[in-house]
């Protein structure tokens, strides 16, 4: 009996205190220095003063002139830089962390365990000893319970989201609520659109910028709800509209049309995955992989966000190890943390929505805005037409060259007013077809890089500095003041010091050792860093 105690007692800590460990790789990748023709082996460290510092295999780091590189490895550093800034902005971010409905199982099962555990206890062992034994099996469930209990009530930090979209500043712009993460954007790709499509897969829609802003952004949810039966991304389900959204700010479809057919399968999408409806409006219909690929962001951060409120990755974890087995929503769980990911094959993004959505009559995820055409339509497939060329004009349009059966000199090119006056010209190779159109004004994103979110910085000013025991902020503009989500200060390791929830104008920074530090003023849309010295 003694024997089966110990047994019992080793099992309950092996459960209380079990855990896994896990090791970082590098992201080991080949540089080009052009002059010297000479080929590098290793991963990035950082970019600094015009550097870029190399780690190689064997931990060795070496630092070269970013100026020495090839055109394609400078970017790829600049994109790796930026993509840490706003990591490093935000310190201390974690996921949403979800309950799946296994977690209930295991934890019942769990408080059975303990159960019969003390009756086993208390009914063979020598009962004065229970008496000590009992505290520390109370103290180990208490520890237990906690635990489960911080990754039930968890929810999604919206400083996490935004890591997604920060490479995209420059075009997409975010804020949030405490129940939503709002995204702005034109809904446009940073990359060719439109050649690919095979010549019966156009449907003579072109690409036009999209007012999806203010009251017509995309909402993802902050605080997403696991769905008791996940609603499975099919021919049936989710065929209007859009079920997520990608970091550069280009909506997501289901892969099936509302035809019902695989659109990529069907040769209906260009080469990045995406094509225009019947709004002019372009969108995707797989997961955005190029945005990685393109070094448009880096292997670690979302491709994108379901509507659901679930973060998508590309082929490697958030930790940045090779992808591990999928289940059946296209996605695992990662330390009690549910994802998706993205992948070349069906169903290429979000095989089951995973968290609670609603879908109207149509079976269109709500909320969510709709890009709408000035053009009245509908126009269907143009058969024999393959897509050469789509590209910006100098005039708010784009001009898309086709051919038609083999002969080159088709084309519909358009440009736009600000007033919203679409003037398209429909080109043949026997002659021009103009025909104007009247549409919304053309509208401008909100630029987390403008010249309006730099002059804000310009006029905040951070008192005295160096500075003792208080410091005293002034934005230059009182109406600013409701606009601060949140002000942080970190030191030169990036550990977050000090934090407060609303605008202060004086902070008390007493208990700030002396040294150089950072404040962090995080509004809605933008964020300002100052440099302190704290004597």
């Amino acid at each position: 009996m003694k024997n089966l105690q110990l047994f019992l007692m080793l099992l309950c800590c092996n459960l209380i205190f079990a855990h896994t460990i896990t090791t970082d790789n590098l992201n080991l990748r080949l540089w080009k220095i052009e002059k010297q023709n000479k080929i590098i082996e290793g991963s990035f460290s950082m970019l600094k003063n015009g550097k870029i510092y190399i780690e190689d295999i064997n931990n060795k780091v070496s630092s070269f002139p970013i100026s020495s590189f090839s055109k394609i490895d400078q970017d790829y550093a600049n994109h790796r830089e930026a993509a840490i800034i706003a990591i490093n902005n935000n310190l201390g971010v974690r996921n949403v962390t979800v309950t799946p409905r296994s977690f209930y199982v295991k934890y019942g099962l769990f408080g059975l365990f303990l159960l019969m555990l003390s009756a086993v206890l208390f009914k063979y062992s020598d009962k004065k000893k229970f008496t000590y034994l009992l505290p520390i099996i109370g103290l180990g469930t208490m520890f237990s319970l906690f635990g489960f209990a911080k990754k039930a009530f968890s929810t999604t930090d919206p400083a996490f989201v935004q890591t997604a979209f920060a490479p995209f500043a420059s075009t997409v712009s975010t804020t949030y609520d405490s129940n939503y993460f709002y995204v702005n954007s034109a809904g446009l790709g940073g990359h060719t659109m439109m050649v690919g499509i095979s010549n019966h897969g156009w449907q003579q829609q072109v690409p036009m910028a999209k007012c999806y802003i203010n009251t017509l952004h995309w909402s993802i949810p902050l605080n997403p709800v696991v769905a008791a039966t996940p609603v499975p991304v099919n021919a049936t389900n989710f065929i209007k509209g859009a079920l997520a959204i990608a970091a550069n700010g280009v909506p997501i479809f289901n892969p099936y049309t509302n035809t019902g057919v695989d659109a990529l399968l069907d040769g209906q999408l260009d080469n990045y995955g995406g094509h225009c409806g019947r709004g002019d409006d372009y969108h995707y219909h797989t997961a955005p992989l190029h945005l990685i690929t393109l070094g448009q962001t880096t292997s670690t951060l979302p491709i994108a966000f379901a509507l659901d409120g679930y973060a998508v990755y590309g082929p490697l974890e958030p930790t940045g190890v090779t992808m591990t087995t999928l289940d059946a929503n296209h996605g695992h769980y990662l330390n009690g943390v549910y994802h998706y990911h993205g992948t070349a094959t069906a169903p290429y993004m979000v095989g089951n929505m995973v968290g609670v959505v609603t879908q109207d009559a149509s079976y269109q995820i709500i909320p969510q805005p709709q890009g709408t055409s000035p053009r009245p339509g509908p126009y269907g497939p143009l058969t024999g037409a393959l897509i050469t060329a789509c590209v910006a004009n100098a005039n708010n349009g784009y001009n898309t060259a086709y051919s038609k059966n083999g002969v080159s000199g088709y084309a519909t090119n358009y440009t736009a007013t600000a007033a919203g006056v679409y003037t398209f010209n429909y080109v043949t190779p026997t002659g021009t077809t103009t025909t104007n159109y009247i549409g919304s004004a053309l509208c401008t994103v909100p630029n987390l890089a403008s010249e309006y979110f730099n002059s804000i910085e310009q006029s905040i000013t951070i008192y005295p500095n160096p500075a003792n025991d208080i410091l005293k902020i002034n934005l230059g503009n009182d109406t600013l003041n409701s606009d601060v989500i949140n002000i942080s200060i970190y030191d030169l390791k990036g550990s977050l010091v000090f934090k407060t929830q609303k605008f202060e104008s004086s902070l008390d920074i007493k208990n700030l050792s002396k040294g150089n530090y950072f404040v962090k003023i995080q509004f809605s849309n933008s964020v300002a860093t100052k440099k302190l010295l704290v004597k």
